[in-house]
């Protein structure tokens, strides 16, 4: 799990709904680990950098402008290229609404290795189920917000120490051993002691697709 403040990845979703808005947050935010698109638009092709990505759409950081109702085209790699229109644009950030819904779960699978034969990091996937920490003697009962292999968010209405070893137990799940990396504003980082398996992983968000 990385920094709360200075880091920012790309978010998988499989929600049907495009990707709206993020809250503007303060501080620096490094970019560097933003999954790379390619965005072909009225203007050409360019690169963006892919925020959010769900079943219906997905939210981008672009480099130039663009207009409500465009048609466009996104180039993921390893992916066939993907059509859809701008449905809203802010800043430097557009929303677009696919013509046709994807299968996130593929998507997700297709990235367990890379071309050069490595394996990453799986990119965070958005959730919302419940979850218990145990940290000393306290409970606490907490929302599971996103996760990774490497450590998920959850949003809690009593703070998390930084740096304590905690045991979090999500929903049909096996309990994890992991440290709170960061807290505050109702929410905190664990980043896991191991990293999950991604076939694990990948079972429990979406055990009618994925087996074993």
């Amino acid at each position: 799990m990385l920094s709360h403040e200075e880091h920012e990845e790309t978010t998988y979703s499989f929600s049907s709904e495009t990707p709206e808005p993020s809250e503007r947050r303060t501080g620096r935010r490094h970019m560097t680990i933003l999954r790379v698109g390619g965005l072909i638009g009225s203007r050409g092709r360019e690169l963006c950098l892919i925020r959010n990505i769900s079943a219906g759409g997905l939210m981008a950081h672009v480099y130039s402008r663009h207009a409500h109702g465009e048609h466009v085209a996104i180039e993921l790699k390893g992916n066939k290229p993907i059509e859809g229109v701008v449905r809203w644009a802010e800043g430097s950030n557009i929303g677009i609404q696919f013509d046709t819904p994807i299968d996130v779960a593929e998507m997700l699978s297709s990235q367990a290795l890379l071309d050069n034969g490595w394996t990453p990091r799986m990119p965070r996937v958005e959730v919302d189920r419940l979850a218990t920490i145990r940290c000393g003697a306290r409970l606490y009962g907490v929302n599971t917000h996103d996760i990774s292999q490497g450590g998920v968010k959850v949003e809690t209405d009593e703070p998390l120490p930084a740096g304590a070893q905690v045991v979090i137990t999500m929903e049909r799940f096996r309990p994890l051993q992991g440290a709170v990396r960061w807290s505050g504003d109702g929410l905190a980082g664990i980043a896991f002691n191991q990293a999950i398996p991604f076939g694990e992983l990948m079972t429990w968000l979406i055990p009618d697709k994925v087996k074993g």
